[in-house]
């Protein structure tokens, strides 16, 4: 009979995703991870098999709570456009936060990664599917409740555009863009891409 394990699998994740995501996978060494996350050798390699099977379970969960959050704060608002009023305004305090950006870690990974993975190139267009079909959602909704004007293009090609919108801000947060900037584009976005009916 197997041991049970003596660590919180979450917490490790945890600490494993912020170690990745503050500084990529190729410049994470093994020290770092075990640093992070307080395993032994022999522990990390046990539960997870290596630093790559730890970041693809790293990567998961942040693409999990991504998709849980982004999902909560668009049904959360009263109508469709205050849902992604209050969401790219979030995005953008945080931005402007004073905290460490590290930007979106799938936008990131896609740079890292996906000219020649194709195991997490996949997981990184699957993630961008993930955060277009909540966009479709939010806006369809806002369609519907009268707080959008439809998009003659419909409203997938909408979320397309949101989904570059917020990959675009979160890159400009993680260059340290001056704050203006960021407040400018997302006040053109509702002005010509999210116009109230």
């Amino acid at each position: 009979m197997a041991r049970p394990r003596a660590f919180d699998e979450t917490e490790v994740l945890l600490q494993a995703l912020r170690v990745f995501w503050a500084k990529g996978f190729e410049a994470t060494t093994l020290a770092d991870l075990l640093d992070a996350t307080g395993l032994s050798k022999s522990s990390l390699y046990a539960a997870f098999g290596g630093k790559r099977e730890l970041f693809l379970a790293a990567f998961a969960a942040y693409r999990d709570e991504r998709r849980r959050r982004l999902h909560a704060a668009l049904t959360q608002a009263p109508s469709g456009r205050a849902a992604l009023e209050a969401y790219f305004a979030k995005v953008v305090a945080h931005a402007q936060s004073g905290e460490k950006i590290f930007g979106c870690m799938t936008c990131n990974e896609a740079v890292e990664f996906g000219p020649h993975d194709e195991a997490v190139q996949h997981l990184v267009h699957d993630d961008f599917r993930n955060m277009e079909a909540a966009f479709a959602e939010a806006l369809a909704r806002g369609v519907a409740d009268g707080s959008l004007a439809p998009c003659p293009l419909g409203e997938q090609t909408r979320a397309r555009l949101l989904v570059v919108h917020l990959l675009g801000l979160q890159t400009l947060a993680r260059a340290k863009a001056d704050p203006a900037v960021l407040d400018d584009a997302v006040a053109l976005l509702f002005a010509t891409v999210l116009p109230s009916q």
